[in-house]
């Protein structure tokens, strides 16, 4: 990985992101408790509704149809790209649709953290881009959630969370209470995150 796609010494530009949402879909939902379901379809729903208000682009995909909780969450007429590959950047579809959005920084939420999302983000990097994960609103059941971020961490991808994506896209005082007055009523807070 070159140095110009690193983001270890560098904040997230909202300017300069797109989401990346990958996988939320229910054959892997099921496989978590229903508090865990609850837990990451709310964060994952939450960032997505956070990158929306902020006009950060999104890229959607899943190998089946994309859970409504989180598809409801979409702007209007997102395509959901059909994915049936594990990384994202082996269809050329795909990776063109987050490649015309212009952005260089990708952030990947979504299911599941040792295979599609990591796999995606290696992908990404592959392809020039700048890559982080964010490690609170992705999922694998058991270990394969840190094994995963692990791999990532090692591929040079930045791994961080719900809050801390949040308050580098908004990057100033003004900027979040601002946020807070006009969208609080209609996002809310991320459960289980005191931001």
């Amino acid at each position: 990985m070159s140095a110009k796609n690193s983001l270890k010494n560098s904040l997230i530009d909202a300017d300069d992101s797109v989401l990346v949402v990958i996988d939320v879909q229910e054959s892997f939902l099921k496989k978590f408790s229903a508090d865990e379901r609850e837990l990451l379809l709310n964060r994952i729903g939450w960032i997505v509704s956070v990158a929306t208000r902020l006009d950060i682009p999104l890229v959607a995909m899943a190998e089946e149809s994309v859970a409504p909780p989180i598809a409801e969450k979409f702007p209007k007429d997102t395509p959901i790209h059909n994915k049936m590959v594990f990384g994202l950047a082996g269809d050329p579809k795909i990776l063109a649709a987050v490649k015309n959005t212009g952005r260089k920084t990708a952030i990947l939420i979504g299911l599941e953290t040792d295979v599609c999302v990591a796999h995606s983000a290696i992908g990404l990097l592959e392809n020039g881009f700048k890559v982080a994960v964010i490690a609170d609103a992705t999922g694998s059941p058991g270990a394969a959630h840190e094994i995963g971020l692990e791999r990532m961490r090692g591929a040079g991808v930045l791994v961080l969370s719900v809050k801390s994506v949040f308050y580098e896209w908004l990057r100033t005082v003004e900027r979040a209470i601002e946020f807070s007055e006009k969208y609080d009523q209609e996002v809310g807070d991320p459960q289980g995150i005191i931001l």
